[in-house]
């Protein structure tokens, strides 16, 4: 999970509806995910997949779901989530990605979709979202966002993804 976004700019937050992916969606969201700048090939391709496997094989992959904004049936979408329970765990989700077309950005969508994400999480019983994220530079708006929601730093990783890229691991209280 990477970029909510980084730069405001128009968008439809309020309009937005906010409904679970189904398997017509993935041209859309593949749109939506090549759109974010900060995402590497290899992240668009593992986003991809996490998008596909909640998609299916009937009745679809409970380990990821992925819920998403858009204006209408037809426009480009405004935003996506993918999120599912962590393994071995009673009651933590983890947010594998959350991102905003870059003309959403500064909306509210990727807001609204943590509340939905949230709310869903909170629905099944969980009581935390865990996220991680890269300490580079081009994820400072991300880090602002997951703050602004509410997460505080839990873990740390130096090098993680390379030298001076260290793997951040946010929490956020969902439950009681």
């Amino acid at each position: 999970m990477r970029d909510p976004g980084a730069p405001r700019g128009a968008g439809g937050g309020a309009a937005a509806t906010i409904r679970p992916a189904v398997a017509a969606d993935g041209p859309r969201l593949a749109a939506l995910v090549r759109s974010v700048e900060n995402f590497s090939p290899a992240e668009v391709a593992c986003a991809l997949e996490l998008v596909e496997a909640s998609a299916g094989p009937p009745p679809g992959c409970d380990d990821y779901r992925v819920l998403l904004a858009e204006p209408s049936a037809v426009e480009p979408l405004l935003g996506y989530a993918c999120y599912g329970p962590t393994p071995m765990t009673r009651n933590t989700f983890d947010l594998y990605w959350i991102a905003v077309s870059p003309a959403a950005r500064g909306s509210g969508v990727g807001r609204r979709l943590h509340e939905a994400v949230a709310a869903t999480v909170r629905a099944a019983g969980g009581r935390r979202l865990r996220v991680e994220t890269s300490t580079q530079e081009s994820y400072g708006a991300t880090l602002r966002f997951y703050e602004r929601c509410g997460y505080r730093e839990a873990g740390r990783i130096a090098d993680f993804y390379a030298d001076g890229d260290d793997l951040l691991t946010l929490v956020c209280a969902v439950g009681p």
